[in-house]
């Protein structure tokens, strides 16, 4: 991977038909932010206003998600921000597991190029499949586990608090957690 970009990781996953989401995609969803982010942030697939811009998180939750991070001194330049599944389900359906399995490689290269001390999985299918198979949301966001020499943690997806508004002094608490453990670990992000 030494000398190896992320805009051609872009490219080679532009050209991926592994799974059925490519043949309605009208984007790519890849990932935006620091590619140096010590801080990465990880939903599980695009929505509508992603899959029409190409860009994760910029609809309704991606607001509520942008505000979240201002919350705690962050914003996009600061972070990294990718899916689990690099296009959209649709009607905005849970990615399937072999979609999920189909579009992971891309994923973990992302990661493998951003090297971030900390990933914030954004809801249930994020944290299920990076965290733990058998992740309950409701009774593990906030805690922190170390997988691989990271730090990682689950917070409710942004579009769950906003169907959900008494999930978000949860929430809250999450992000002051996740501001602590960034100002402990991390060098760079302050």
């Amino acid at each position: 991977m030494h000398g190896y970009t992320m805009e051609q990781l872009k490219k080679e996953c532009m050209s991926c038909f592994a799974c059925e989401l490519a043949q309605t995609r009208k984007n790519l969803v890849f990932g935006v932010g620091n590619e140096h982010a010590e801080v990465m942030l990880i939903g599980e697939g695009p929505g509508e206003q992603e899959d029409i811009q190409g860009v994760p998180f910029v609809g309704r939750a991606g607001q509520l998600l942008d505000d979240m991070l201002r919350m705690i001194d962050l914003d996009r330049t600061k972070v990294y921000i990718a899916n689990i599944v690099k296009c959209r389900p649709p009607k905005n359906r849970d990615p399937r597991d072999e979609e999920q399995d189909a579009c992971y490689m891309w994923l973990e290269k992302q990661i493998e190029l951003v090297d971030p001390k900390i990933i914030i999985c954004l809801g249930r299918i994020s944290a299920t499949t990076l965290i733990n198979e058998d992740f309950r949301i409701t009774r593990e966001h906030g805690k922190w586990y170390d997988i691989d020499g990271r730090r990682y943690t689950a917070i409710y997806h942004p579009s769950a608090l906003l169907r959900d508004v008494t999930k978000r002094p949860e929430a809250f608490a999450d992000l002051r957690s996740i501001r602590s453990e960034i100002k402990r670990i991390c060098k760079e992000t302050y």
